[in-house]
């Protein structure tokens, strides 16, 4: 059996990435993780927006907890295979606040009451009062579930992204009521698994900086490691996990033991620095075990090559079975899940999401109000003959020009359709050249009531044949005043003042060839003028040909056109600056390297966002150059990125002063 955990930020951005955007369904994509228990983190979905085939896929039971404010933030998810194990009992929470409708009955519970946080909870100074239980599980962050060989807790810890001391005091609050959960497990004698994000690195080869932060704090006066363990939720894993000599605290980090030497075993990197290429991260999700479930681990890894999230899947492997200390042999499966009895389907507990009322048919979807009701077709109706249809929809030997041979409009009400017809077929002619009606079945408790006078009202509804739509076109076609586009080109009339002695005989001759040009084309507009005026395509076209032929003509003639500049220093001055402009950024090389920079855009929020700069492009790594204020000098790795930053305005100014960037 073999148990994972991921954080895969986003339940709905996880199917983009190969190869899960290959695969057909999220039944499948669980199916090519391999894994029998797959305990995910950062859904970031709500239960009204989550799809059906995630929430309850076919060949797995699930189970949930979602943040109870912000929608799209954090949330967990535990999945577990059917045909391996049926969980017992599964708890919302690590309080034991969250209660599903009905409430659970103390036989439904994991622990007994006594067990949970705060009752189970040390507050190292702090008061009770001072601590919001209820607002630490509002966040959706935890989902327990009783395995029967083990009790397994899903956990999404906080994270100190904000930096403030309300959170830090948070995060803290909600480590030590984790804590506090599984020492209440303990107490009762049961296994734990804990599995998830941690948001803490347990050890200094956990973390990329951890070397350099140890140095720093050296320089500063600090003994041994104290300058990694600063932050005190590193003090807290480390002092909640057994260490190497057997003492400390009650959990085993499994993946550590069995790969005690192991550098760069990263499951989390910052892809915005695309720190993934060099392995520049930190281990903060984590397999955690009791040390009396070590004897039935058989392997424990990481699978950095998984992609599709920032973090990586972990996961361990248990023998399918072991000798224990009485020399009996136990099978996994006598142990694991619900036993169930010979041919029997054993259920999950109530909080699966296979019982939500959305999937359990208790609650119908939205999409079954708007479907077609059986029931309707059982409603009477009655026929209308055809003798009461005007005279002409009884005559089917009307030719297309007639007026009257056009179909009636009698379309009912979309509230009151028509449910059954009579059992007289309509005939097959098309209603253009008339049609004879049998009967027509119409709903007897219809509200849609005929005009005054019979169907024969319904007759100034009719719509016109094609032969009326073509008078209709001719007439409007014959109305005056129309202009073509040709009267636009035609030369204006020259005045008395400019057929004066200053104009030149070659701009007068080239006017009377306009002229003659433009005569030509206006008789052949003319002739085309007095075909029919249905051709209008080929009117179209010759309003092109002349407004072409014009435009040829004066420029053949001595005119300038206004593509044409008599200033061409000038014209070639305003190509070279729009070119200049135009024309695509030369990347700059960084000061240390000399190496081509690489382009980013901003996309965070605030002044810049859109804005594009330069920076190195070597990928990071241990002693990249952060800068002065976040590194020291001696600490600077040369063969990681350095700190070139340029933004791209700066870089087109000197491009455009002809200056070396």
């Amino acid at each position: 059996m073999r148990v994972l955990t991921w954080n895969i930020n986003g339940v709905r951005t996880l199917p983009q990435y190969h190869p899960w955007n290959t695969l057909k369904d999220f039944d499948d994509i669980l199916e090519y993780l391999g894994a029998d228990i797959l305990c995910f983190q950062e859904m970031k979905t709500s239960r009204q927006n989550m799809p059906k085939s995630v929430a309850v896929p076919p060949s797995y039971d699930s189970f949930f907890s979602f943040p109870q404010r912000k929608t799209g933030y954090s949330g967990v998810a535990t999945y577990t295979r059917r045909t391996t194990s049926v969980p017992r009992k599964a708890e919302e929470g690590l309080m034991g606040l969250i209660q599903p409708k009905p409430p659970f009955k103390l036989e439904e519970r994991i622990s007994d009451l006594r067990n949970y946080p705060p009752s189970s909870m040390s507050y190292e100074g702090e008061d009770e009062d001072d601590v919001d239980f209820k607002d630490l599980d509002s966040e959706g962050r935890a989902v327990v579930v009783d395995l029967g060989l083990f009790v397994l807790i899903n956990v999404y810890c906080p994270n100190d992204g904000t930096g403030t001391g309300e959170r830090e005091k948070y995060k803290m609050n909600y480590h030590r009521a984790l804590e506090a959960r599984v020492n209440g497990l303990i107490k009762e004698g049961r296994e734990v698994m804990v599995v998830g994000d941690l948001n803490a690195c347990a050890a200094v080869n956990d973390h990329c900086e951890g070397p350099l932060m140890v140095a720093r704090g050296l320089a500063e006066g600090l003994q041994g490691e104290e300058g990694f363990w600063g932050k005190a939720y590193r003090r807290w894993i480390r002092d909640w996990l057994v260490d190497e000599s057997g003492g400390g605290g009650c959990m085993v980090d499994i993946v550590r033991k069995l790969w005690p030497g192991r550098k760069g075993m990263y499951t989390c990197w910052n892809t915005k620095i695309s720190a993934r290429e060099s392995n520049y991260g930190t281990r903060i999700d984590f397999i955690l075990i009791t040390p009396g479930l070590v004897p039935w681990v058989e392997s424990a890894d990481i699978q950095p090559h998984v992609k599709g999230s920032d973090h990586c899947p972990v996961y361990v492997d248990f023998r399918d079975e072991i000798t224990d200390s009485h020399g009996n042999t136990v099978q996994l499966r006598d142990v694991l899940g619900v036993q169930a009895e010979a041919n029997a389907v054993s259920e999950p507990p109530r909080l699966a999401a296979k019982f939500w009322d959305e999937y359990s048919g208790k609650q119908k979807l939205l999409v079954s109000f708007f479907g077609k009701k059986a029931t309707e077709t059982s409603l009477a109706a009655t026929p209308i003959p055809a003798s009461e249809f005007p005279r002409t929809m009884q005559n089917s030997h009307e030719t297309e020009s007639s007026p009257v041979a056009a179909p009636i409009d009698l379309t009912l009400s979309p509230s009151r359709p028509v449910t059954q017809i009579s059992s007289r077929p309509l005939p097959s002619p098309p209603l253009s050249s008339g049609v004879e009606m049998g009967h027509l079945t119409l709903p007897t408790n219809s509200k849609r009531k005929l005009p005054t006078g019979g169907l024969e009202a319904t007759s100034k509804k009719l719509k016109l044949v094609p032969s009326q739509k073509k008078e209709t076109e001719k007439t409007k076609e014959k109305i005056a005043g129309q202009s073509k586009i040709a009267n636009f080109f035609a030369q204006p009339k020259a005045s008395s003042s400019q057929q004066s002695s200053s104009t030149s005989s070659a701009t007068s001759s080239s006017r009377t060839k306009g002229k003659a040009r433009a005569t030509q084309m206006s008789s052949s507009l003319g002739e085309q003028k007095s075909a029919p005026h249905g051709r209008s395509q080929v009117d179209e076209e010759a309003d092109y040909r002349f407004a072409l032929q014009l435009s040829q003509s004066q420029s053949q003639d001595g005119i300038p056109s206004s593509s044409q500049s008599s200033f061409p220093e000038k014209e070639k001055e305003k190509k070279q600056a729009w070119s200049n402009l135009l024309a695509p950024i030369q990347p700059p090389k960084c000061s240390v390297h000399h190496e081509t920079a690489k382009e980013f855009t901003v996309n965070k929020q605030g002044p810049n966002k859109g804005k594009r700069f330069f920076i190195c492009s070597r990928p990071v790594g241990p002693g990249y150059d952060k800068g002065r204020a976040e590194r020291l000098r001696e600490q600077v790795d040369p063969q990681w990125r350095c700190d070139f930053f340029k933004w791209s305005s700066e870089v087109r100014r000197e491009m455009m002063r002809g200056e070396d960037s």
